[in-house]
């Protein structure tokens, strides 16, 4: 063949495989409200940036004539680019070739890609659009899946790894999104589950719908399985570019810095916190009143409310926020709390970011629900996390910490480097009236009358611990400031705390209370 020919063969041979699986199946996608995956590739990245491997591979089954098939890229699409000018490692399920089925070829170039991630120290974004495991191709299937998960953990703590359900995840391929570190999810367009409603009819007599049963909106307020929700694909790209904003690209770096700003003029922090310590607000108020433009970028906003951890920045610097919300059960931490504020805290640890707590809350939730539930091992991990952590760690009691909430949001016993108060603070054992009723029952029981006793005895232990003064004479605290001071005080202890060392003694690896 001459030059000239193997030129055109070139050009005819890149055109086929860039087509995917064609017109009419390109269209069906659009038809339901779906990108391509190379428009979702070039809508994600720096424009001009992708750069694709592996293009020609193709799949090797030759059993139930799939000999006789060509299956373009093998139904995935596999590259490098840049988001905001850094590097990341990047592959999209097309969903127009064999409906994005896995196959053995088709998960080994996800794991190529993924090993140039790890190796490389670049971030990995997984866009899933499949219909499950290639069944022609058996167990070679199960097994690509296998390879997968494996690199999966083998990522886990070095570099971020980004999934993007934006169609069909079913059955098994469901757990590598699982073992990333966040998941986005579009209203209407992401399907997770790992059983489908034919089967959950056939074993179970009941009918449910796809949507009902792993849409987006159960897996963002449910299940906790995805981090983030959009209404569409477009602003689904726009929330990873700004994660990408606040997270380091490995484990070797810190995020990067940017220019100092102050909070907005409207989020006044000396209004946010009633004095009365029944009433409800909202901590994001707190939050945005102390953090740089006021700008605080929630994770997991739609699932286990009662808690809210997310990213800031304070002075420039990446932050990791976790906090009760007193709006939401009072702030209760409860099973899906731990867990959702463990694992966001082991991801800061993780990637050298500091980590601020605000304090407000009454405790566990209490009941058996919750009990048979297993909320002493979700607490557990909770304490895990904090305890574990290295990072420098700065904690704010805004006002309730009784009990073990108190000790569980990273107290100075779990390691906080600097524990302050507000004037406005209760740490307790637990709450006033509570405590009045088990310690003066008797008296109370006995006395002429027993409201006004008990009402006495109420302000009593309410004077003498329902403040941060008695902590801080034992040294719990380092100092009870007044809310105008929290930001000044915060950004001097993040300065201070930068570089710590700590050491452990020498293992493997803890055991968490999974």
């Amino acid at each position: 063949m001459s030059p000239s020919n193997k030129h055109i063969d070139f050009h005819k041979r890149t055109d086929q495989v860039l087509r995917g699986g064609g017109n009419k199946a390109i269209e069906r996608q659009m038809a339901l409200g779906k990108l391509t995956a190379r428009d979702r590739i070039h809508a994600l990245l720096d424009a001009g940036s992708f750069h694709e491997y592996d293009l020609f591979v193709e799949h090797r089954c030759r059993d139930f004539d799939m000999d006789k098939k060509e299956l373009p890229g093998d139904g995935v699409i596999t590259g490098t680019g840049t988001i905001i000018g850094h590097p990341v490692c990047i592959y999209a399920q097309d969903f127009t070739v064999a409906g994005g089925s896995l196959g053995l070829m088709h998960a080994r170039k996800i794991t190529k890609i993924m090993d140039h991630a790890i190796k490389l120290g670049m971030p990995i974004i997984g866009i899933n659009d499949s219909g499950g495991a290639r069944i022609q191709e058996g167990v070679d299937s199960l097994a690509g899946y296998g390879e997968i998960f494996y690199r999966n953990t083998l990522a886990s703590g070095i570099v971020p790894q980004i999934s993007v359900i934006l169609g069909p995840c079913a059955g098994g391929a469901v757990y590598s999104p699982a073992l990333t570190d966040f998941v986005f999810v579009v209203d209407k367009i992401s399907k997770m589950f790992i059983t489908g409603p034919e089967v959950i009819k056939t074993v179970l007599g009941e009918e449910i719908s796809m949507e009902d049963l792993g849409g987006a909106r159960v897996h963002a307020e449910i299940s906790g399985n995805a981090h983030f929700y959009a209404p569409n694909e477009l602003e689904c790209f726009h929330q990873i570019k700004k994660l990408f904003t606040f997270i380091p690209w490995n484990n070797r770096e810190k995020a990067e810095r940017f220019p100092p700003r102050p909070p907005k003029p409207s989020h006044d922090i000396e209004r946010v916190v009633p004095m009365d310590s029944r009433k409800p607000y909202d901590v994001r108020d707190v939050i945005c009143a102390v953090c740089d433009n006021s700008d605080f970028f929630e994770i997991h906003k739609n699932w286990a409310a009662n808690i809210v951890v997310g990213f800031a920045r304070f002075d420039g610097e990446t932050i990791g926020v976790v906090a009760n919300q007193p709006m939401v059960l009072a702030g209760v931490l409860d099973v899906d709390s731990s867990d959702k504020a463990a694992r966001f805290v082991r991801f800061c640890d993780a990637f050298n970011i500091p980590l601020v707590t605000f304090v407000d809350l009454p405790g566990y939730l209490p009941g058996v629900d919750q009990e048979h539930a297993g909320v002493i091992r979700h607490g557990a991990k909770l304490l895990y996390a904090f305890s574990e952590a290295t990072v420098p760690k700065m904690t704010v009691i805004l006002r309730k910490a009784y009990g073990g909430g108190y000790i569980a949001m990273c107290s100075r016993h779990l390691g906080a480097d600097f524990v302050i108060a507000w004037p406005t603070a209760e740490i307790a054992v637990m709450g006033p009236e509570g405590a009045a009723n088990i310690i003066f029952r008797n008296e109370i029981a006995s006395a002429a009358d027993p409201d006004a006793f008990r009402k006495q005895k109420v302000a009593e232990y309410t004077e003498k611990f329902a403040n941060p003064y008695v902590a801080a004479a034992a040294g719990h605290i380092d100092a009870v400031i007044t809310p105008k001071d929290t930001r000044d005080f915060l950004i001097h202890a993040i300065q201070i705390a930068g570089h710590k060392t700590e050491s452990r003694p020498v293992r493997k690896h803890g055991i968490p209370p999974f």
